[in-house]
C-alpha cells in the first residue's frame, strides 16, 4: 500500500507519496499561496529548471523544448499569459521540474523508474473526459518509456461524494471509459454505476449526480494495463479540508495550490 506523508518546508506543510520517493516532488498546500514554482522549487531541487504552462482544461501535453519554442513565451516575463496553452508537461532530461496548479481538479504526477523522466498533469473533469492522463502516458512512451516502468500519483482533489455535476457531464466522463455511445445520459450513468468501484454516485437533486474524477482517471489507467502497485490516490479532498487546500467549488476564489516533480538521470 502506498503511503502519503506530510513534509515541511519553511514551517509550511506539503504532501509527498511513497510511490514517488525516488524523485523530488511535492503536492503543495494553500499555505504556500501566492508563491510560484520558481520559488517552490527551492523545497525540492534548487538547481532544477522550472517548466509550466497556461492551463486551459484541455488534453495537450508539452515538453520543455516545445514550451521554449512557443511564440507565446516571453522568457523575460513569465506570467501565465506568456505561457503556451496546455494542461500537462513532461521532461526530456535530468533536473527538469514540471508543475501544474489546481484547486479542485486532480494534479497527477507520473514518473519512469528506469529513465527517470517525469510528467505533471492537470486533470479536471474536461481534461479527464478528453483522456489527458493517457495522452501524457503516450507522450512518455514516444520518448522511450515502457508502460510497466511508470508510476502515477494523483494528489488532493475534490472527492466524489461532494462533487455534484450534471448528468450530461457524467455521461461525457463516462464516454472516456465506456467508449462513445448514442445512449442517453441515464443509460450511460447506469452503466457506470455497474462498474467495480463505480465513479458515479447518486445525488438528491434531479438531473444531477456526483462524480469521482480521480476514479475515472484510475479506470483509464487500468484500461491501459496499469496495476494497483503502479498507482496511488491521495486520501485528501480539497473541498472538505479547508485547513489545507483551496477549493474553487467551496469558496469561488481563484486561488490554487501547486504540484511539481523533478526528473532524474536514467537508471539503465
Amino acid at each position: 500500500m502506498h503511503t502519503w506523508h506530510w513534509q515541511s518546508w519553511e514551517g509550511t506543510p506539503y504532501l509527498t507519496c511513497s510511490l514517488l520517493e525516488a524523485w523530488p516532488h511535492g503536492f503543495f498546500t494553500q499555505q504556500f499561496w501566492p508563491r510560484r514554482p520558481d520559488e517552490l522549487i527551492q523545497a525540492l531541487h534548487p538547481e532544477a529548471a522550472v517548466y509550466r504552462v497556461r492551463q486551459v482544461h484541455g488534453k495537450t501535453v508539452l515538453s520543455p523544448s516545445e514550451i521554449e519554442a512557443s511564440p507565446e513565451r516571453d522568457p523575460q516575463v513569465e506570467t501565465p499569459d506568456e505561457l503556451p496553452p496546455a494542461d500537462g508537461v513532461l521532461t526530456e532530461s535530468a533536473d527538469q521540474a514540471v508543475w501544474v496548479c489546481s484547486a479542485d481538479c486532480t494534479p497527477v504526477l507520473i514518473a519512469d523508474v528506469q529513465r527517470g523522466q517525469v510528467a505533471a498533469v492537470h486533470a479536471g473533469w474536461r481534461g479527464t473526459a478528453a483522456k489527458i492522463v493517457p495522452e501524457a502516458i503516450a507522450r512518455l512512451e514516444a520518448q522511450g518509456s515502457q508502460r510497466a516502468d511508470l508510476r502515477v500519483a494523483m494528489g488532493p482533489a475534490i472527492a466524489g461524494d461532494v462533487y455534484q455535476v450534471s448528468e450530461d457531464v457524467a455521461a461525457e466522463l463516462g464516454a472516456s471509459v465506456l467508449g462513445p455511445s448514442e445512449d442517453s445520459a441515464d443509460r450511460v450513468i447506469a452503466a457506470l454505476q455497474a462498474l467495480p468501484k463505480p465513479p458515479v454516485y447518486e445525488d438528491p437533486h434531479p438531473g444531477r449526480v456526483r462524480v469521482d474524477v480521480r476514479r475515472f482517471n484510475e479506470i483509464q489507467l487500468e484500461q491501459l494495463g496499469f496495476s494497483p502497485e503502479q498507482m496511488a490516490i491521495a486520501p485528501h479532498c480539497t473541498y472538505q479540508q479547508p485547513e489545507h487546500f483551496f477549493s474553487y467549488r467551496r469558496s469561488k476564489l481563484k486561488k490554487v495550490q501547486w504540484s511539481g516533480i523533478v526528473s532524474t538521470a536514467s537508471r539503465s
